[in-house]
């Protein structure tokens, strides 16, 4: 944690005034704080005045001396002016705690300020040493480092506690051996990483925007159709197609008959504590509630693995695919000759969908060497990390938790892990239309209502989030940085 320097406190000098009332007045500083009065060692004050010094302690006493401080001055009153008079005395010491504390607290954000830019500088220094493999000067940077993160501190010290992790795991060649240590223990319940991955979407828009922005394309291809046919590559909790069949429900005409195949991931399956079928039965619950015809197809194998007869398309059905936040964990060729991010595209378009959907975290750390891919990542995350500070109070208790199973493993997997093990693997929206166009796709253009309807959800969170449309793109940002990015192709 950081290390708050310790706050030196005024020195004042006691003077009377035309009136003999007792004042104080600054004097110049110097390492013992004391009072200037010198009364007569025969006087009654000399006694209590000898006691009136005050000697340098650490930065977390200042409190006490204040509170010492008045009490002396109180003692040094009763004495020299008597008992009587006290009601009589112009309360100074509220003054001089009014004083102080102010400078103190300006003291306090200054320094808590300089401490941050010094935290990311000195992250960065040690990232740079060990990308230059200067192991004394990382080691030496490690060391400063401990002292100054903290899950529990400001986003820059909660996110450089994981940072610094990963770079820890890096030195040592253990990043594969960290990221799975993390993912198996100690492991939350079920329950518990549900309610977490559920506090981070309701607190921050990203995930709402890219289901949001996703399901308006679908909707608006599939205005006409009565025969709909949904490939989920990542259907999670299923969260996202609630509002679609809402959405179809209440179209002009009556809803369409909707079938979505969901493919399951190791993540979710845990957090909801079973298989698809969960996800089948609420689903279907919702959409006879609303009287949708409704068929919910369950594929229990890896993205990678995914072949056409998995994926049970039929004829007369039109075709939607959805890639929400899923394809940066495909192996691209950089990874693997098998590339299974190229593969999968080609193997979509074969399918010829009516509209493919596209949401993906707007970062680079791809095939990045290991220092600008550390740039990235820090950059990345703590935009982030200051969007959920804003939403999620400090002493939330489950914040941590949201942060450590929600993003950490990310970070560390980003920083620590090479190759195969690493699979968080982010591209720019420009790299995945190239790999679209490859694949022979052409863009879709986003309807204007899917724009207006985020705007009107951001209207729900902070001013600092920013919405931009270019090039048939919908980014999301935290103020000055692109963090999501959501398209549309055919």
């Amino acid at each position: 944690m950081y290390k708050q320097p310790r706050q030196e406190i005024e020195a004042y000098s006691f003077e009377h005034n035309s009136a003999g009332r007792l004042m104080y007045l600054p004097v110049n500083n110097s390492r013992k704080r004391f009072c200037t009065v010198e009364p007569s060692p025969d006087s009654p004050a000399y006694n209590a005045l000898s006691t009136a010094t005050f000697e340098d302690t650490c930065g977390s006493c200042v409190t006490d001396d204040l509170n010492e401080f008045k009490h002396k001055i109180r003692e040094i009153e009763t004495v020299m002016m008597g008992p009587d008079s006290l009601d009589l005395v112009v309360d100074y010491t509220d003054s001089f705690d009014s004083t102080a504390c102010q400078e103190i607290n300006s003291w306090r954000s200054t320094l808590e300020a300089i401490s941050r830019r010094d935290l990311r500088a000195d992250l960065v220094s040690c990232a740079k040493a060990m990308s230059e493999n200067d192991l004394m000067m990382a080691h030496s940077m490690m060391e400063k480092l401990r002292q100054m993160v903290s899950v529990s501190g400001e986003p820059i010290q909660r996110l450089g506690a994981y940072l610094l992790e990963g770079l820890v795991a890096q030195l040592a060649s253990s990043g594969s051996s960290i990221y799975k240590a993390l993912n198996k223990c100690p492991e939350p319940a079920s329950t518990e990483l549900l309610s977490y991955m559920h506090i981070l979407y309701e607190v921050c828009p990203y995930f709402k925007f890219g289901y949001m922005s996703a399901n308006g394309a679908i909707a608006e291809a599939m205005k006409e159709e009565n025969r709909v046919h949904i490939i989920d590559f990542q259907i999670g909790q299923g969260s996202q197609w609630v509002t679609l069949i809402q959405a179809f429900a209440a179209r002009p005409g009556g809803p369409p008959r909707i079938r979505i195949t969901g493919i399951d991931d190791m993540t979710s399956a845990y957090a909801r504590g079973g298989g698809l079928s969960i996800v089948g039965n609420r689903l279907a619950k919702l959409a006879k509630k609303f009287n949708v015809p409704f068929e919910f197809n369950s594929v229990s194998v890896s993205v990678s693995e995914v072949k056409p007869k998995n994926l049970g398309v039929r004829p007369g059905e039109a075709l939607a695919v959805n890639f929400a936040f899923v394809l940066h964990h495909m192996p691209d060729e950089s990874v693997s000759t098998e590339n299974h991010r190229d593969r999968l595209l080609r193997m979509v378009k074969s399918l010829s969908p009516k509209v493919v959907t596209l949401v993906e975290q707007e970062s680079n750390t791809n095939t990045a060497a290991f220092f600008p891919r550390f740039m990235e990542t820090m950059n990345y995350y703590a935009a982030m990390f200051e969007s959920i500070d804003v939403t999620l109070p400090r002493d939330h208790k489950q914040r941590i938790n949201v942060e450590q199973h929600c993003l950490a493993r990310d970070v560390v997997n980003i920083i620590a892990c090479e190759g195969a093990d690493r699979v968080e693997r982010h591209e720019l929206l420009g790299k995945w239309r190239s790999r679209f166009g490859m694949a022979g796709f052409t863009p879709y253009p986003l309807s204007p209502l899917v724009n207006s309807t985020i705007k009107s959800l951001l209207r729900n969170y902070s001013d600092k989030y920013r919405l931009e449309e270019r090039d048939g793109a919908l980014y999301l940002g935290w103020m000055h940085r692109d963090l999501v990015a959501s398209c549309a192709w055919k």
